[in-house]
């Protein structure tokens, strides 16, 4: 029992380490070194920013076991499909009625906009508990798998902290170092993010005409066709089941070729529209579904096919309710 205990203490440990980040390092130095070139930053700035930044274990474990590559698709569904965030979503929907009446007359996807904000950070409240500059530092020097990535993402974030004025120790957000209610990564930030009330500052943790704005133009840049569908089920009887849909995919079909393959589904759409067979993990077996260009468009928020479906029904059952305000209160956990 003693050595079980030592071992589970042992364990408690190395999770839970943390480390001032070594700004003697090569690559640290580098990474200054471009800040200064590139953007022309103060060396002796960087340095204390970096200097300030914490290595965190946590952070490594938990971008090491994403929920969309670690469950099954009925067991995601059910995580993020439920009464609580459902009825959160209606609320969220009708103290918002009038910034998503604008958001509907510039044809803004609705729907999947509030399914986005319930999956992300259930309307702002789980945006996250990491400092920001921790969470890049953390990935960009100590994560080798993406290190090009995060340390690419870590000089956008002194960028735009530079440009909105932000504190750079202040701001918090995911393991990842994703942002606000919309969990934009410092890139997507810079890029997409817009002033949605006109205030002068672009704000994604707390003023909701920016954050819903944002997320509206972030899936028009992506290519969002307005008055598209975004996906329907499918009967499909193939010789052999296909691989699970958990990875990022591409249209590698089009509504004709699915057919051809003996996919069964209803679409309004030209034959030759890109589409995609989605094979989902359900409990009594495989689920089939059809996505077409706009549920490409949500995978580019996040990768994951999982991710997308979750959105777009969350999405879907808040609206129907929110439109009919009596039914609220019948609103069960979806099936």
């Amino acid at each position: 029992m003693l050595r079980y205990l030592i071992i589970a203490i042992a364990s408690l440990c190395m999770t839970s380490k943390a480390f001032a980040l070594d700004v003697s390092r090569p690559e640290v130095h580098a990474f200054i070194d471009k800040m200064v070139n590139d953007h022309q930053f103060k060396a002796g700035d960087v340095e204390e920013i970096l200097k300030d930044a914490i290595t965190q274990q946590a952070i490594l474990d938990a971008i090491a076991r994403p929920a969309e590559r670690t469950i099954p698709w009925f067991e995601y569904r059910e995580r993020f499909l439920t009464d609580k965030r459902i009825r959160k979503g209606i609320a969220f929907a009708q103290e918002h009625s009038k910034l998503l009446s604008k958001l509907e007359e510039q044809a803004a996807p609705v729907s999947e906009i509030l399914g986005i904000l319930g999956v992300e950070t259930f309307y702002g409240e789980t945006a996250g508990k990491y400092r920001v500059v921790d969470a890049l530092v953390t990935l960009g020097f100590d994560y080798p798998p993406r290190s090009a990535f995060f340390l690419g993402e870590l000089e956008q974030y002194l960028m735009l902290a530079q440009e909105q004025h932000l504190v750079v120790k202040d701001a918090i957000g995911s393991y990842a170092g994703a942002m606000g209610a919309p969990q934009f990564m410092p890139r997507s930030y810079r890029n997409f993010a817009v002033d949605g009330n006109g205030d002068g500052k672009i704000n994604l943790w707390n003023d909701w005409d920016d954050v819903l704005f944002s997320v509206a133009n972030y899936l028009k840049q992506y290519g969002w066709h307005p008055g598209e569908p975004v996906i329907v089920n499918a009967d499909y009887s193939p010789k052999e089941v296909p691989p699970y849909s958990i990875g990022d995919m591409a249209l590698s079909d089009t509504v004709a070729s699915l057919h051809a393959q003996g996919v069964k589904f209803a679409t309004s759409l030209p034959d030759n529209s890109p589409a995609v067979l989605l094979t989902l993990q359900g409990k009594d077996g495989p689920v089939f579904r059809v996505g077409f260009t706009n549920f490409y468009v949500i995978t580019r928020y996040n990768r994951s096919p999982l991710y997308a479906n979750a959105v777009y029904e969350l999405g879907q059952m808040i609206t129907q309710s929110a439109i009919h305000p009596a039914a609220t209160d019948a609103v069960t956990k979806p099936q």
